[in-house]
């Protein structure tokens, strides 16, 4: 498996130079190392930074920032391997992004980015994935006994699923695609 999400990643680095995003640059954006987390279940992946660059560091509130790191660590849920190679890409090179100077969230240049990437090779990148969406389309039968819970939206009829439930959840929240009251199934 290590095998192709080190393909994966080699193809994503190649077509992010295609937009002139070059990864490989160490100066700008430092090194990254790739692997896949074992224990993650809801993620798709995250960007682990260390080594801040001490010359890119800014005040926001009482907080001390850095805008630039040297060191990137990206880990890929093992899940999200079993998905179409589409997906996993995407998510890669979401992971990416978060490398580059000023992407360390999911602010203006990170929105930047991913706009450029999503025109120029018609990826799909944002803030968050759907797991649901995801699983049917690498067809993927989704396990509603590894869920406890299932939500419908009253409006849309979406369903979610759901491990546990928080106090009071048809009263605090609402559908997310309509904003529709919501009930258990």
């Amino acid at each position: 498996m290590d095998e192709k999400l080190n393909k994966l990643y080699i193809e994503c680095i190649e077509e992010l130079k295609k937009v002139n995003i070059n990864l490989l640059d160490q100066k700008t954006v430092g090194n990254i190392d790739i692997s896949i987390s074992k224990r993650a279940t809801k993620r798709y992946g995250c960007c682990i930074q260390e080594k801040p660059d001490e010359t890119s560091k800014y005040r926001e509130g009482r907080k001390l920032k850095y805008r630039k790191y040297h060191l990137h660590h990206i880990l890929i849920s093992k899940w999200v391997m079993s998905l179409n190679e589409n997906i996993i890409k995407n998510t890669i090179i979401h992971e990416l992004l978060h490398c580059l100077p000023d992407c360390n969230n999911h602010g203006e240049k990170f929105k930047y980015y991913s706009k450029i990437i999503n025109q120029e090779l018609g990826y799909n990148i944002s803030r968050l994935g759907n797991r649901e969406e995801d699983l049917k389309k690498s067809n993927i039968p989704i396990e509603e006994e590894y869920y406890k819970y299932k939500i419908r939206c009253k409006s849309c009829n979406h369903i979610y699923y759901r491990k546990r439930l928080a106090k009071n959840f048809i009263k605090k929240y609402y559908c997310g695609i309509c904003k529709g009251k919501l009930e258990i199934i």
